[in-house]
This record gives structure tokens, sequence and C-alpha cells, in this order.
């Protein structure tokens, strides 16, 4: 008879497919190797499948084990609010990796201020960024992505939202190229020079192009690369015109040799937001995050 799952099992089994070995989990959650390979024995029992197989030197997860996994983190997560919601949390003591969906431009300026913010006062919390893919709330519910931050309207009934901050474009030139003396850039002069697209889609066109074209102009994208961070070393290097996020343009392009001004033209402007699921509204350690990451760009509670 099948060997009866329950919630330290769970917790083996979230830890062999953050680790993928025996030993490296058997150290993360305190146990002994033999201990943590009896356990795998129990769970390879009880879900009848053998969770890691061995390739090569290491060990691999099974395609049930990755199927899985989101959901063992969700129910983990959902008992660990329930057990801690009436108790005091004690921050320095918190050892727990969130794992945190955000968007390129986004990326560059506000992984720092989190990490400072976390680290701080919790020494043993890692904070874990994964870049968008897709923008599906399945991994909000499922636990494999527990805040979502970045812009765009990824709204759901059971899908929490808190607003950063509200983002404009801006353009991005080298401050020694033909464009840097020039303060305020008109629409013609945008488009003598070529452009650099930042779009992970692969897209060219955006919502310059619309007003160009209603003032019968029209720019030639030279060049598309994935992330705002790329085009910005792209302009660095070259006499291309970048549209960035401002936040990256401010902080960064001093440092890289580039001078930012303002598009003359009705652009629409980002909000980025922080999205989690409902289900962890109660979780003292992610709502002390959602805070931290809110107080650290300054935005009013």
């Amino acid at each position: 008879m099948a060997d009866q799952l329950d919630l330290n099992l769970l917790r083996v089994f979230d830890a062999l497919l953050r680790e993928g070995s025996v030993t490296a989990a058997a150290e993360r959650l305190h146990l002994s190797i033999p201990a943590a390979s009896r356990a795998l024995g129990r769970l390879r029992r009880a879900m009848g499948d053998p969770i890691l197989v061995r390739a090569g030197r290491g060990m691999v997860p099974t395609p049930f084990a990755l199927r899985t996994a989101p959901r063992v983190r969700s129910l983990l997560d959902e008992a660990s609010a329930l057990i801690s919601a009436d108790r005091d949390l004690a921050i320095g003591d918190l050892e727990r990796t969130f794992t945190i969906r955000i968007n390129d431009g986004v990326a560059a300026t506000l992984t720092t201020a989190a990490v400072e913010a976390t680290a701080a006062v919790a020494p043993g919390v890692v904070l874990r960024f994964v870049a968008e893919g897709s923008e599906s709330t399945e991994a909000l519910r499922d636990g494999s992505v527990d805040l979502d931050i970045g812009a765009g309207d990824l709204t759901a009934p059971d899908i929490r939202s808190m607003p950063l901050y509200r983002e404009r474009v801006v353009g991005l030139v080298r401050a020694d190229g033909p464009l840097g003396g020039v303060r305020r850039p008109t629409l013609a002069q945008l488009c003598r020079y070529p452009h650099v697209s930042s779009s992970r889609r692969g897209r060219a066109r955006g919502p310059l192009d619309d007003v160009l074209e209603a003032a019968g102009l029209q720019r030639r994208v030279a060049a598309v690369v994935p992330t705002s961070a790329v085009a910005a070393f792209l302009v660095s290097s070259s006499d291309y015109i970048g549209l960035v996020p401002s936040r990256l343009a401010e902080q960064y392009g001093r440092s890289l040799g580039l001078r930012w001004f303002p598009i003359p033209a009705d652009l629409p402007e980002i909000d980025v937001c922080l999205l989690w699921h409902a289900r962890l509204d109660a979780d003292p350690a992610q709502r002390w995050l959602r805070d931290t990451i809110r107080d650290a760009l300054d935005v009013p509670s």
C-alpha cells in the first residue's frame, strides 16, 4: 500500500525539485542525507513516479515531477500562510526564496532597490528574478511565480494588484553623437537618424510610428533588440536613437555616455504594477515583501 503524502514529504519534494539533488535538498531542509533519500523513496511510492532520474553525473526531474512542482509549491505556500497568519513574523530569521517575474525595463531600475532593501533586514531571503515569457496568470495561481512586476493589464478575479509607479518613454542618444547637443529634438529631426526598437516580441513598429504617420513622417528602424537595456548599450556605441523607460535613462544614461530627452508626441504612459494571487493576501512574509518593494520605490501606501 502506497505511503500517504504529508506536509513534510511535500516539503522534501519541493526541495528536491528546487535543488535537483538529494544532498542539496537535505542541506536545504537540515536533514541527514539518508533521511532525505528515504523520503525520496516514500515520495516515489506515493506518487508512482521516479521524481528524479540519473542524467550523467547529476539528476533531472521527470515530466510528472515538473508538472506537479508548481501545485506542490502552491500548497506549501497556503499551508505556511495558514499556520503563520496570526503570528508575528521574525523578518530577521526568515529563510525563503521568492520568485518574481519582472519586465526587463523595470528590472534594470527596480532590482537593486528591492535586493538592498530586503537584504538589509532579512539576509536569509533570496529574490529570484525571472524574465517575462508569458504573462499568464497561471504562474501566479500555481505558485511558480510569487509576484509579477511589470506593465500591462494582467487582471483576474483572483489576482490582486498594487500600483507602483507610472512610466513614460523617452528618447536616448549618444551624448557626443549628432543629436547629443539638441535639447529637444523635433519629430523631423528624430526621423533623420536610424532607430533601435526594443521588443521581446520582435516588433519594429510602436506608438511613435502612428504619431509620425499622422504628421506625414516616417522613421527607419535599423535594429530590433529584445530588451531596453540592450537598446541602451547599442545606442551608446552608434548614432542610433532608442526609446526606453525614463527611469532606465535617468539611472544609467550618464554612465553609458548617453543623453535622454522627452519625445515631442503624446505617447501612452505605462502603469507599472505589482501583482500576486489572492491566496497569498494574508501570508505575512509575502505581505512584508510587497510592502518592502513599495517602500523601496517611495510609493505611497
